[in-house]
C-alpha cells in the first residue's frame, strides 16, 4: 500500500520548483513531534515541504513519506490506520499536505500524536487552521509556522540568480549606509521595486499564466473554501465576508467605521469585528493597533497583507503611500510587533523605535525617528531607503 506514496514522493521531491532556499527552513525546530506549516494559497507550501524531503532523506531508507490529502484514497481511508502502518514499516517522519481536506483533522491528529508515539509528524495547509475551532485537541502539542510570501531579497535572489543575505533591524539601523554599499555590487534593488510590489509576493508570478487573474482566484479560494470550511460558518455568510473585505481594501485606509460597515452589509458589529478577524487570519488584510491593544478591539489602521494584493485588489493605480506603508508593514510583521504611530511617526516598532515613511526628504526631523525614503537608493544619518526592509527574512 505504501509503495505508490513513496513513488509520487519521489517524483516530486526530484522535480520540485524550489530555487530559493526560504529563511523559515532554518527557523523551525524539526525536532518537535508535530509541526504546522500554514500560510496562505500559493505562497509555496508544497514546495517548500519537498525541498525538506529532499534536503534531509534518503530516498533509499523510506523513513520519511510526503503524502497529498487532495489524493482520492484518504476519502475512502483512515489517516490514523496510514501513519499506523507507516511507523510499523520503520517510518518516523509523515509530512501531510493540505491536512484541512479531512474533517475533524484536529481531532486525528491527535489520535495519530498520542498512537504514533514515534512518529514525527509536519503538516501544511491553510493560515487559518492555526485559529480554527478545529485546532483545539491539538493547540497544546502543535507547533505552527508562518510561510509568508518572497521578501524583496528572496524575489531578487531568483530572479537574477544571487545568495543576497539577510540583516536585521539593528543592523538596518546601525550601518544602513555599508549595507547598502554592499548590496550594490550586485544589484540595484530601486529597479526591482516596481516588479515586486507589483507582483513579488507570491511565487506563482513564475507559473504562465496572468497574475493578477491567478491571485484573485487564490483570494476568492481563501474565502469560499478556507474561510467558510475552518471556521464552520454557513455559506449565507460568504457574501458579506466579500463585500466586507472589498470594501476595506478599497476604503481609507484610517481605522474602519464599524458601524457604516454594519449597516453596508447589513449584519451586526460584532459580525463585522468576526469578519475582520477571518480576513486577517487568512493572510489579506493586516489591521494596525495601538500599543497594547488587539482583537477584539478597533485598529486604528487597515492595510492589505501585502503590496501584490493592493494591486490586484484596487482598480487604478495604488498611492504610493498606501504602498510603501504596506511593504514595510508586511516586511516586519515577520519577526516584529508593528503598532500605531504618533504624530511624529507612521509606526512604532516593538514598542519603542518610532519610524516615518516618506517619498521625500522631510522637512522636519525628530531625534528619535527614524525616516524610512521610498523614493532613495542610499541613505545616509536616520534616513534609510524602503528597500532595505525587504532583506529582512
Amino acid at each position: 500500500m505504501l509503495e505508490p506514496f513513496f513513488r509520487i514522493q519521489d517524483y516530486l521531491a526530484e522535480r520540485v520548483n524550489a530555487p530559493v532556499r526560504r529563511t523559515l527552513m532554518d527557523e523551525v525546530n524539526w525536532n518537535d513531534r508535530l509541526i504546522g506549516i500554514v500560510g496562505f494559497k500559493g505562497v509555496g507550501k508544497t514546495s517548500f515541504l519537498l525541498r525538506y524531503v529532499r534536503e534531509n532523506f534518503s530516498v533509499r531508507e523510506r523513513k520519511c513519506l510526503y503524502i497529498n490529502l487532495s489524493n482520492l484514497y484518504f476519502h475512502s481511508n483512515s489517516l490514523l490506520e496510514f501513519a499506523q502502518d507507516f511507523v510499523a514499516s520503520g517510518g518516523t517522519t509523515l509530512v501531510i499536505d493540505d491536512l484541512q481536506r479531512i474533517p475533524e483533522w484536529g481531532k486525528t491528529l491527535r489520535e495519530m500524536y498520542d498512537r504514533c508515539t514515534k512518529l514525527r509528524i509536519i503538516f501544511a495547509g491553510s493560515s487559518v487552521m492555526e485559529y480554527s475551532p478545529e485546532s483545539e485537541p491539538v493547540a497544546d502539542v502543535m507547533h505552527c509556522y508562518t510561510l509568508k510570501g518572497f521578501s524583496l531579497r528572496e524575489f531578487l535572489n531568483l530572479k537574477l540568480n544571487l545568495k543576497l543575505k539577510t540583516y536585521t533591524i539593528r543592523e538596518i539601523q546601525n550601518r544602513h549606509e555599508r549595507i547598502a554599499n554592499e548590496v550594490m555590487e550586485q544589484v540595484r534593488p530601486m529597479e526591482h521595486m516596481k516588479g515586486y510590489l507589483h507582483h513579488g509576493y507570491y511565487p506563482f508570478f513564475l507559473e504562465q499564466r496572468l497574475f493578477t487573474e491567478h491571485l484573485i482566484d487564490a483570494v476568492n479560494h481563501m474565502m469560499e473554501v478556507d474561510i467558510l470550511h475552518l471556521h464552520g460558518l454557513e455559506f449565507k455568510h460568504l457574501e458579506r465576508i466579500k463585500r466586507l473585505f472589498y470594501s476595506l481594501a478599497t476604503g481609507d485606509t484610517g481605522a474602519p467605521n464599524v458601524s457604516q460597515l454594519a449597516t453596508d452589509a447589513c449584519t451586526s458589529r460584532t459580525t463585522v469585528m468576526n469578519c475582520i478577524k477571518y480576513l486577517t487570519d487568512a493572510g489579506l488584510m493586516s489591521p494596525v493597533y495601538r500599543d497594547g491593544e488587539t482583537f477584539p478591539k478597533k485598529p486604528t489602521r487597515m492595510l492589505l497583507d501585502n503590496t501584490n494584493l493592493t494591486y490586484a485588489v484596487l482598480p487604478e493605480k495604488p498611492d504610493t503611500q498606501i504602498l510603501i506603508e504596506t511593504f514595510f508593514r508586511s516586511a516586519l510583521s515577520y519577526h516584529h510587533n508593528v503598532e500605531t504611530g504618533d504624530r511624529s511617526s507612521t509606526f512604532i516598532v516593538d514598542g519603542t523605535q518610532r519610524f516615518r515613511l516618506t517619498t521625500e526628504e522631510p522637512k522636519r526631523r525628530a531625534t528619535d525617528v527614524i525616516y524610512v525614503r521610498g523614493d532613495i537608493g542610499k541613505g545616509i544619518d536616520q534616513e534609510i531607503p524602503l528597500w532595505m526592509y525587504g532583506f529582512l527574512y
